[in-house]
């Protein structure tokens, strides 16, 4: 069957999934706390690395649903996804994976060939993944957790930005309890029952929450300790006026100021997976009023330590 394609054009931007290249802006985290985010050559270049993530991930989103058909077809919200609704044929989804794939390999190579490597080794571990890997139990998680890391990296490798092991810590811890939360949520959506997911019948509730709650205490620990022994020195002029008030000023653990924010997300975050809402961890992020709160103020608080009077 020939598919118009003026109409199936918004099935196309559906299918690639925009919402999810929230996760891509994991790429920026580098760049920020490298302090060189007004520097105008090195955010054009991060930004462009940005745009080939999103390619990359919308051509294994594709690939993944094209695999996924018939069991997205069981579960009460993926059975609506364009190719298990039968809107878009295999056939056609394939070759626009495929061509989002290779788009994103180019525009990799513009920035760097290494940068392209990486996206070529996230498209691989994509493609493994949906075939077989998110079949096992915890590679499945594991699996999930290692794309932002790769995200982060890559970030940091395009500036040539060194990457505190304090900073490396957290973002795997966080990238585990994020991917031990959707899966959690899905558990507690479908039951448990291996109809839409293999790996989820060799999971037990009990377990799953043992998961998020350990990568929890990970996550914010990890980003104490972060903001403990890698926070920017106070030595710029707004610091040293402040200094004249309270002596707490002038050390140089400006970060962990953000500690308190952090741990109120996780408990959002972790309160919001036992009531099963985190199976798309992207659109809670986007929609829960308290986490953006949260976020919003943590990043506001972020850029101000590192670009309101700082020196790195």
């Amino acid at each position: 069957m020939v598919q118009d394609p003026i109409k199936i054009i918004p099935d196309l931007i559906r299918l690639a999934r925009p919402v999810h290249w929230v996760k891509n802006v994991a790429v920026f985290a580098a760049l920020i706390f490298s302090g060189l985010l007004f520097e105008r050559n090195v955010f054009l270049i991060v930004l462009e690395a940005f745009f080939a993530l999103n390619l990359a991930t919308s051509a294994s989103y594709v690939f993944n649903d094209i695999l996924d058909r018939e069991r997205d077809k069981q579960h009460p919200t993926k059975k609506n996804r364009p190719i298990a609704a039968g809107r878009i044929e295999p056939t056609l989804a394939l070759l626009y994976s495929c061509t989002l794939a290779v788009m994103s390999l180019v525009l990799a190579l513009s920035i760097a060939d290494f940068f392209a490597l990486i996206i070529l080794l996230y498209l691989a571990i994509q493609v493994a993944y949906s075939l077989y890997l998110k079949h096992i139990a915890v590679v499945d998680i594991i699996i999930i957790a290692s794309g932002f890391v790769l995200r982060i990296y890559a970030g940091a490798y395009i500036i040539n930005a060194h990457l505190s092991v304090w900073f490396l810590l957290c973002v795997i811890a966080t990238s585990l309890f994020l991917a031990s939360g959707k899966r959690r949520a899905e558990f507690g959506a479908t039951g448990g029952s291996g109809q839409t997911r293999k790996s989820l019948s060799k999971y037990t509730k009990d377990t799953l929450n043992a998961y998020v709650s350990m990568f929890a205490n990970s996550a914010w620990m990890s980003w104490a300790l972060f903001a403990f022994f890698e926070s920017p020195h106070a030595a710029q002029p707004l610091w040293l006026f402040l200094s004249e008030i309270s002596k707490a000023t002038t050390v140089n653990k400006l970060l962990m100021v953000t500690i308190p924010v952090v741990i109120f997300g996780i408990m959002r975050y972790e309160a919001l997976i036992f009531q099963e809402k985190t199976e798309a961890p992207e659109k809670v992020l986007l929609t829960d009023p308290a986490l953006i709160i949260s976020i919003f103020l943590w990043t506001g608080i972020v850029l101000f330590i590192f670009y309101g009077g700082v020196a790195i």
